[in-house]
């Protein structure tokens, strides 16, 4: 078997896992650091120690609770304030649970908290059959993660495959891997999004010097190198202010595009003397 994602909770007790065995079959983990506010995952830390000491890139999320926008905000401030240290590569809002009435509205006051407080990369994980009743912002996000399980026998059913537009595929809640003995979530990645996205390794490529070639390699999938709003769009998705996913594969809904957004804020930039 390839190796593949996986995500943990203190459901999955560290006395019955063998990390140096696990590693050898996983990728990347996504690690759960709270259940609501209240509720803090007895495990997370030790779950980010154990596997970054061997080599797995680890992420983590959050079940989401909250009832009231203000209230989501609180969740957010707990979910970075109790991560933060760690530096997760992506965070993940976990929403399977309807707490409120209007979860759209709830989930961005989430995300626009969480961002505003410093994350930089944020997906969600939307259970299947909830997607179109929350009807949740997608533009929100960096990433989307459905689980669907079909004959949830260890293994992907092609006939199971999210109905949804997805990047990563949670395809069973019963996978087996050697080095733990119980049940585990196993994911993998079904957009164009290499894994790299997801654990970190791309930015660090990426922001080494002399590692992208400008000339050659434009800063969005459908904006070339030889686009007249190229270089600006390279400075100001740098300085991270440019919305809309890192890799182009979304157009964000502004009122103008995103190469004259682009050409604005790197003339600003300019000004601010922003390097």
């Amino acid at each position: 078997m390839s190796k593949v994602i996986i995500d943990l909770s203190h459901h999955q007790d560290p006395s019955k896992i063998n990390y140096d065995e696990l590693a050898k079959h996983i990728c990347h983990a996504i690690i759960r650091t709270q259940y609501g506010s209240k509720t803090v995952d007895k495990h997370y830390k030790t779950h980010h120690r154990e596997l970054r000491k061997r080599g797995i890139p680890t992420a983590a999320y959050a079940w989401v609770r909250g009832v009231s926008e203000n209230d989501m905000r609180v969740e957010a401030r707990d979910f970075w304030n109790r991560t933060k240290d760690l530096e997760p590569t992506f965070w993940w809002l976990d929403v399977e649970e309807q707490s409120m009435a209007n979860m759209r509205a709830g989930v961005k006051a989430y995300v626009q908290e969480l961002r505003k407080l410093g994350a930089k990369k944020v997906g969600v994980y939307i259970a299947h059959h909830l997607y179109k009743t929350f009807n949740l912002d997608m533009s929100d996000f960096d990433a989307v993660w459905i689980p669907r399980y079909g004959p949830n026998n260890g293994k992907p059913n092609e006939n199971s495959k999210p109905a949804y537009p997805c990047d990563l595929w949670q395809y069973t809640s019963k996978g087996r891997l050697p080095g733990y003995t119980g049940y585990l979530d196993l994911s993998m990645i079904i957009s164009d999004k290499p894994l790299s996205f997801f654990t970190g390794e791309e930015a660090k490529v990426q922001g080494e010097a002399g590692k992208v070639d400008r000339k050659k390699e434009g800063p969005f999938k459908d904006v070339p190198a030889d686009h007249w709003a190229a270089d600006a769009i390279w400075k100001v998705k740098e300085a991270r202010l440019m919305s809309g996913r890192e890799d182009g594969t979304f157009a964000p809904n502004e009122p103008v595009t995103r190469a004259q957004m682009a050409s604005v804020l790197a003339r600003l930039l300019d000004k601010l003397q922003v390097k």
